[in-house]
């Protein structure tokens, strides 16, 4: 015997006051305080997504392993647009040098790191849609509503400071991210 399909698999997610969730299809669209969000979920056949007396509803029936990991997955996107939507995402990274002062800036949609290690060439992140960057003293704060798009810029961040040919533990020197979580 195989793993048994569990007849019916069900997820129920409270929408909080002043969210509000609209369901079309595979469609999900999220709107609050902060902004609104639309996910497209049709990869998730078989996993239905409904709203229901102030809750989202995301059910499956006859569920093997591939559709209950498929229906945690959306309800967990599903809570990060509601988290999202009310009150946005934030991720903290600590600009850290020993040997040259960096310079940090935001131009537009990218973030320009000079002087990283004393390099001629400044290094370049890019800011993806709908994210804000701002440099505050030593930290470069990272905010928005989508959590992916939060992550992403912030890992660009880090990624644009990577050293490759020098002794890690000497060289120190690179923006880390430190804090991920809700901008309250």
């Amino acid at each position: 015997m195989g793993m048994a399909k569990d007849v019916h698999i069900v997820d129920e997610i409270e929408v909080p006051e002043g969210v509000s969730v609209e369901v079309d299809g595979y469609k999900v669209r999220v709107s609050g305080p902060k902004g609104s969000l639309e996910r497209d979920f049709s990869h998730a056949r078989g996993v239905v997504v409904r709203v229901e007396g102030g809750r989202v509803v995301v059910e499956a029936f006859f569920a093997d392993a591939r559709k209950r990991a498929l229906l945690g997955s959306i309800a967990a996107h599903i809570r990060n647009m509601i988290k999202g939507v009310t009150k946005g995402f934030r991720y903290k990274l600590k600009i850290i040098y020993s040997h040259f002062p960096v310079n940090v800036r935001v131009e537009g949609d990218r973030v320009v790191i000079s002087n990283f290690l004393g390099e001629k060439a400044p290094r370049v992140a890019r800011i993806l849609e709908g994210v804000t960057v701002r440099v505050q003293g030593q930290d470069v704060i990272v905010e928005g509503i989508d959590i992916e798009r939060v992550a992403q810029t912030a890992a660009n961040i880090e990624l644009a400071t990577k050293i490759k040919d020098k002794d890690r533990r000497k060289f120190m020197d690179g923006i880390y991210i430190y804090e991920r979580g809700v901008a309250e």
